[in-house]
């Protein structure tokens, strides 16, 4: 009887299979998880002296395993180097300067987690222990001494966050977070990252010039969220702020803080063109004494310019002790609202007034709409806030603390005068422009000159009879 093609053929490769099996088996044969661990040296003197300050743990591993190095001291207390590592078949060598996973001395106070630390001196017996995957386990031990290892541990002694809430959106309020970290130990390196729910490290830059002390053991850092470079901040939400302490031997102390963003964006405005004419409306008007304010008593609001006349960019000519009056558009085109501060729109300033005249300085983080002449003796002297109470948001901190915003992604018309009292023969005419100022950040190019008009003021003729 013929046997069939078919079979003649599977009979042949499982023949090849089982030649190839043997032979693996007689060039190969099954070797042990691990063939061969240990160190390159019985003593170690870890103090970052460059002398016999590692030693090197070689092992050898023939399959998948995880992988723990463990030492233990004469009273039997464990300490880590290497904790279930995944680790695929090769030879390995890894340096070992005595420092191990955290741990904590008996009555010892620490200010912050030990992450990695020093082995104090003492004899101490190392085990390798490899676990396969099939549920196999090899150990290897030894012996090794640890001298000289009596290192200062660089404590985190204080740790401070200046306020658990953050909102950087530069509006003079709660726009920085000034950490500070006091170590123990003078010469370690200090990190500061903040941590997202994702896990993702954004760090922190330290301040070097706020350590005016001169204390080397004190750490100042500052954060605005990416604001300063035009950046926008991390997302609102809970982040940890983690601080990290390490020294020349590898030992590393952290300690960490909670903080919140909120409101957080980069501020984005500017003056924007009239629909029809002119970018900065400008109009002469008689001054009227119902008009005048000062820190003690506000007066008549000018009325808003409405002629379409105004709209027109000739030049002016102006009597002295008349007010000149100007109408521009202010559009907020962030997604985050933006503070302002008085005086309101309308307000009327006499020509030798400043805002502290009308009870309000500089007000850092604010947006002002400014008016500055040629003949200005400061940036911008005369101010007005960008928007009406009807438009902007309040925020009332308290009795005396309230705060205005303009929301995001609002227009608002602002408007004002000066009263001219006295006439610079050296600037008549003169060039009066407007600016959109936030106050002790920036004065942007757009924003600034705009609209220029000239500006020329006359004495009014008096006239007698006889």
């Amino acid at each position: 009887m013929r046997i069939p093609i078919f079979w003649t053929i599977i009979a042949a490769v499982i023949g090849v299979v089982l030649v190839g099996i043997v032979g693996v088996s007689l060039i190969q044969p099954d070797q042990p998880l691990v063939t061969a661990a240990g160190f390159d040296r019985d003593e170690i003197t870890p103090n970052a002296d460059g002398e016999n300050d590692v030693a090197n743990f070689t092992y050898d591993l023939t399959r998948n395993a995880t992988v723990s190095i463990l030492l233990q001291d004469a009273d039997g207390t464990t300490y880590t180097f290497r904790d279930s590592q995944e680790r695929i078949p090769q030879s390995y060598t890894v340096q070992f300067g005595g420092v191990v996973d955290g741990f904590v001395l008996p009555d010892e106070v620490l200010g912050g987690t030990v992450e990695r630390r020093l082995l104090p001196d003492g004899d101490y017996t190392w085990e390798l222990v490899a676990e396969a995957s099939d549920g196999e386990i090899v150990t290897f031990d030894g012996s090794l001494a640890v001298r000289d290892a009596d290192v200062p541990l660089p404590d985190i002694v204080t740790f401070t966050v200046s306020n658990p809430v953050f909102t950087p959106n530069q509006d003079g309020r709660t726009d920085r977070v000034e950490i500070n970290v006091y170590v123990a130990k003078a010469d370690a390196e200090v990190s500061v990252v903040l941590i997202g729910e994702d896990g993702q490290e954004i760090p922190i830059s330290s301040r070097k010039e706020g350590n005016t002390s001169g204390d080397e053991q004190r750490h100042p850092f500052d954060y605005e969220g990416g604001i300063d470079l035009n950046a926008e901040p991390p997302p609102d939400g809970t982040y940890i702020i983690r601080a990290t302490a390490t020294d020349d031997e590898g030992q590393r102390v952290s300690a960490t803080s909670e903080l919140t963003i909120q409101d957080g964006g980069k501020p984005f405005a500017e003056i924007v063109a009239q629909a029809v004419g002119v970018d900065v409306v400008f109009v002469t008007m008689p001054y009227d004494e119902r008009f005048f304010s000062d820190a003690e008593h506000m007066g008549d609001l000018v009325e808003m310019p409405d002629d379409p006349a105004a709209f027109a960019a000739t030049d002016i000519t102006m009597n002295v002790g008349d007010m000149l009056v100007f109408m521009l558009t202010v559009e907020n085109y962030s997604d985050v609202p933006i503070r302002t501060t008085w005086p309101p729109p309308g307000t009327v300033y006499q020509q030798d007034q400043r805002p502290a005249a009308m009870g309000q300085n500089d007000s850092p983080g604010a947006w002002r709409i400014g008016i500055e002449c040629d003949a200005s003796k400061s940036s911008y002297p005369y101010r007005w806030a960008i928007g009406t109470e009807d438009v902007l948001i309040t925020e009332v901190v308290s009795e005396d603390e309230v705060y205005y915003y303009l929301p995001p992604n609002t227009r608002s018309v602002v408007w004002g005068a000066i009263r001219f009292t006295e006439i610079d023969a050296t600037r008549n005419p003169q060039t009066c422009y407007a600016g959109l100022i936030h106050e002790d950040v920036a004065l942007s190019e757009r924003n600034s000159r705009v609209g220029p008009r000239s500006v020329e003021l006359v004495e009014i003729e008096s006239t007698s009879g006889e």
